[in-house]
């Protein structure tokens, strides 16, 4: 019979019984400290390292050497390590460990001398101990060791790690104590058991070498991890395992799921047909219906260390739970009364903050979003309970005003899109034998007219005071396949905005457009601002058309792509041809940290066939195939730093005299004044950093890991753009300032910017709606329409808006993306090891700091600063997505390093 026991108990019964195996120690002794400490020298002669000579009496002797003994000193190492999850800890290999631990056996350590044997010019032998775990507590543990190191042994450059467990380790660090004072090697990464992968992991000391730099016995030691990184000694086939560490790229062909069903087939995004950034790939096997896609079972790859940290993965924090999100949406679905109909009335939108929804207390995993999920007492069932918005704290009514839809553009969560109206008349670039006729009609006595006759639009365009939210030639080609969905529909949009004299923006007309198709001619109509009944409601309606293309457009580009999916060919990229002490990667380091899982996990749930942006968002199955179009048309990397995008889209002029060197058009744009004290905090920080080690301009073109780097940065992550003449190419340290520059502001302040704003304004979703699902009531409408929408025009807007089922879920979704975690990584908060340890590093890095905490005392200024109006005043949410600190939570403000969710 099976023993009753828990888990626990059998663990240490087992581990008992097997430690009765071997000698007992004194019970005056802690057990833990008594195993035996085996001698690990494979050399049958080794009881002392020799230093070996060459006299000339050994010349004479045709080379033979004369060997003097060298004296050795004892040098102890402490490793931090941390346990597996809770469940690996209780596993059948649990109990093989402690004994493993008893005998003092749990890791094989050896220090490599960056030094070379002075005699024989060659790397000295490394020196070997065993470590074994002296001290834990929770799952922090602590493992010791004591080295016989020879006194001419040197700098201590590199130490190798060989995992004697039967389960993984996370190594945090080792700190050595030398009689010159101690050292700390920085690791932060899973060690597999030798059981696994008997390969040696090499760790470097936290000094930083460019390769010319490298001292000599390392330099091997340096090409032997980038090889293993992109799996050139790799022996097995096909997918990579969870425990491999192999960067290597492939096509955005695991999104569809053909083999679930063929309308989840999707087109491969990478190459010439749907040109797109490259991922991590995974090795899967191609699809038995479609050999073009991946399977999708199985766990979704990345490299061992780009996953969430064991804090995050046992937190159960929003980044965990997103991958679970298919299974928690149905238990939604199941509370809502009619899930795929309208809301009734707006009374039944805001009780989901004021009453909540009743869930079954077996809901599955929904409970386990604490913020949401409020626990009735005395009550068989819990609540699904929304926490109100910031927007809908502030103003409840804000939403419906012109003068808050101009602002958003502004400093809402989408400030990427808004641009400077250069040229007149308007004028589609498509062909008009296919999408009927360019010119829009949005006329010169429209915008006169609204503008009260302030100026004519000459001056207006002369004096830089029209700008426009421009989706019309973008939407476009989308409109009549979007149409063809279930529950949607699409316009083509052009919105124009007047600039007052208080950089305030006035909407002056919104311009909805369906091209022709077989059976029926172009529709378009000018939609403006109402003083009757029937106009001042087609206004609403037009608007929330409008605000729906933003939020897709946000989502998809400015959030998606232009963050998330650009960023991970530079990660790649990166471990493949930069060695871990290569200054520019540990520059760049902090701003890779869980980019990859975030998206393999996007990839499994949000941009995947039938996931939450599909099924709640305007372009439906099109989403990725429209952020291709994007990429191919728009994106340049030298126009993602925020300088060259702001001059990009007319929001700037280059001005010596100006702060920042730049002249912003509108004075009072929230986004674009805290981003460029942002932008230039940054680069003075890297300008100082690529100083330090690249004193020489002639450095940076010797360096080959950097050109290696950079080189398949634009070759293949971006493959499908490599041709492009915009491309920086890395000559002088003004080149390399800017392109590292700018992946820094697109991980931090970008992505800051555009995310964790989200549930503040799209958590109420008549401020934002994801998609619109019926047709403007004038676009060609039956009686029945157009009476429905002249006796309740409140109840057509209701249509309009998603339906029950799609709000809720994009409002859990929001909720959890601009979440920010317990152990999130600020900029400027702590300095990573490799610059705590460099003097000349670590000044920088603490002017660095005190720019940003300059930068957040500013922002608290500007938002009590009621003169300007686009951030301050009655009701209006202060702009604070760019201060760099925040606690834990839904803050709406918060800079991290990288885009880890």
């Amino acid at each position: 019979m099976f023993s009753k026991k828990s888990p626990s108990l059998q663990t240490l019964s087992t581990a008992q019984s097997l430690s009765s195996l071997f000698p007992k120690p004194s019970a005056l002794i802690n057990p833990i400290l008594t195993g035996r400490r085996d001698n690990p020298c494979r050399r049958q002669n080794f009881r002392g390292r020799c230093k070996i000579t060459a006299s000339q009496s050994n010349i004479a002797q045709k080379g033979k050497l004369l060997k003097e003994k060298v004296k050795k000193i004892k040098v102890k190492g402490f490793i931090t390590a941390e346990e597996g999850t809770l469940l690996e800890s209780l596993s059948w290999s649990r109990p093989l460990d402690v004994v493993t631990d008893i005998r003092g056996r749990s890791l094989l350590v050896e220090l490599i001398s960056a030094e070379t044997d002075t005699g024989t010019l060659m790397e000295k032998d490394p020196v070997e101990d065993y470590a074994q775990r002296v001290w834990f507590e929770s799952r922090n543990e602590k493992y010791e060791c004591v080295f016989d190191m020879p006194e001419d042994f040197g700098t201590v450059g590199a130490i190798r790690i060989q995992n004697q467990h039967h389960r993984e380790m996370f190594i945090k660090e080792m700190e050595l104590e030398l009689p010159s004072g101690s050292v700390t090697f920085t690791c932060n990464s899973w060690v597999t058991p030798k059981s696994i992968d008997p390969t040696k992991r090499i760790f470097f000391s936290n000094k930083s070498y460019l390769p010319s730099a490298t001292p000599e016995p390392l330099k091997r030691l340096r090409r032997e991890e980038l090889e293993s990184l992109q799996g050139n000694n790799r022996e097995r086939l096909g997918e990579f395992a969870k425990y491999e560490r192999v960067y290597d790229y492939d096509v955005y062909n695991d999104v569809g799921d053909p083999e679930k069903d063929e309308k989840l087939a999707r087109p491969v995004m990478g190459g010439l047909s749907h040109p797109y950034p490259r991922r991590c790939k995974t090795g899967r096997k191609p699809s038995d219906k479609d050999p073009s896609s991946e399977k999708r079972k199985g766990n979704f790859y990345v490299p061992r260390d780009e996953e969430f940290s064991t804090t995050k993965g046992t937190a159960f924090t929003g980044k965990a739970i997103l991958a679970a999100l298919p299974s928690v949406f149905p238990q939604i679905e199941a509370a809502l009364l009619d899930p795929n109909l309208p809301f009734p009335h707006f009374k039944s939108i805001e009780d989901l903050f004021d009453v909540g929804i009743d869930i079954p207390k077996e809901a599955g995993l929904l409970p386990m979003i604490p913020k949401l999920i409020k626990v009735v007492a005395e009550a068989q069932d819990n609540l699904l309970q929304f926490d109100p918005p910031i927007l809908l704290n502030k103003d409840r009514f804000s939403w419906i005003r012109d003068n808050e839809f101009a602002r958003q553009t502004l400093a809402g969560l989408n400030p990427y899109s808004i641009q400077l109206v250069t040229e007149w008349p308007l004028k589609s670039k498509l062909d008009p034998a296919v999408y009927g006729d360019p010119k829009s009609l949005i006329t010169w006595d429209i915008v006169e007219k609204e503008i009260r006759g302030v100026m004519s639009v000459d001056e207006a365009l002369k004096t830089k005071r029209l700008f426009m939210l421009d989706y019309h030639d973008l939407l476009l080609p989308y409109v009549n396949k979007v149409r063809e969905l279930d529950d949607t529909t699409l316009y083509a949009s052009r919105t124009l905005f007047f600039l007052s004299d208080d950089s305030t923006l006035r909407p002056v007309a919104i311009e909805l457009t369906r091209p022709p198709d077989v059976n029926r001619p172009q529709w378009r109509q000018v939609f403006k601002p109402g003083y009757d009944a029937t106009s001042c409601w087609l206004w609403k309606l037009a608007k929330t058309h409008v605000v729906a293309h933003d939020a897709g457009y946000h989502q998809l580009i400015s959030h998606w792509l232009r963050t998330h999916c650009c960023m991970e060919p530079y990660i790649i990229a990166a471990n493949r041809q930069l060695s871990t002490m290569h200054p520019i990667y540990r520059l760049l380091h902090p701003h890779f940290r869980y980019t990859m899982e975030i998206n393999a996990r996007a990839r499994q749930s949000l941009v995947n066939a039938g996931g939450i942006i599909e099924t709640c968002f305007w372009p439906g199955k099109y989403s990725l195939e429209l952020s291709s179009d994007v990429y191919a048309k728009l994106w340049r990397f030298d126009r993602e730093g925020l300088p060259a995008d702001l001059i990009s889209r007319g929001l700037a002029v280059e001005d010596e005299t100006a702060e920042h060197g730049l002249r912003l058009t509108i004075p009072d744009y929230p986004f674009a004044n805290d981003g460029l004290m942002l932008w230039d905090a940054l680069k003075e920080w890297i300008t100082e950093y690529v100083k330090h080690y690249y004193p020489d301009e002639a450095l940076i073109m010797l360096d080959e890991e950097l050109q290696g780097w950079w080189s398949e940065v634009r070759n293949i992550g971006h493959g499908d753009k490599k041709d492009e003449p915009w491309w920086p190419v890395l000559k002088t340290q003004d080149d390399l300032i800017g392109v590292v520059t700018t992946i820094a502001w697109v991980a931090s302040g970008h992505h800051a910017a555009v995310n964790f704003g989200q549930y503040g304004y799209g958590g109420y979703f008549p401020n934002r709606p994801t998609t619109t699902r019926i047709r403007m009531p004038v676009e060609e409408p039956t009686e029945e329409e157009l009476k429905e929408f002249y006796e309740e025009p409140e109840k057509v807007l209701l249509k309009t808006f998603p339906s029950q089922k799609q709000a809720t879920q994009v409002m859990v979704t929001l909720d959890l993306l601009s979440t920010h975690s317990p152990d999130e990584e600020y900029l400027g908060e702590e300095p990573e090891s490799s610059w705590a340890d460099d003097p000349a590093i670590f000044a920088a890095y603490k002017r660095f700091k005190g720019r940003l905490q300059h930068l957040e005392e500013v922002i608290d200024e500007r938002n009590v600063n009621v003169s300007l109006k686009n951030r301050a005043g009655a009701g209006v949410v202060k702009y604070e997505l760019l201060k760099p600190l925040s606690k834990p939570g839904v803050t709406g403000m918060g800079v991290p390093y990288s885009v880890s969710i």
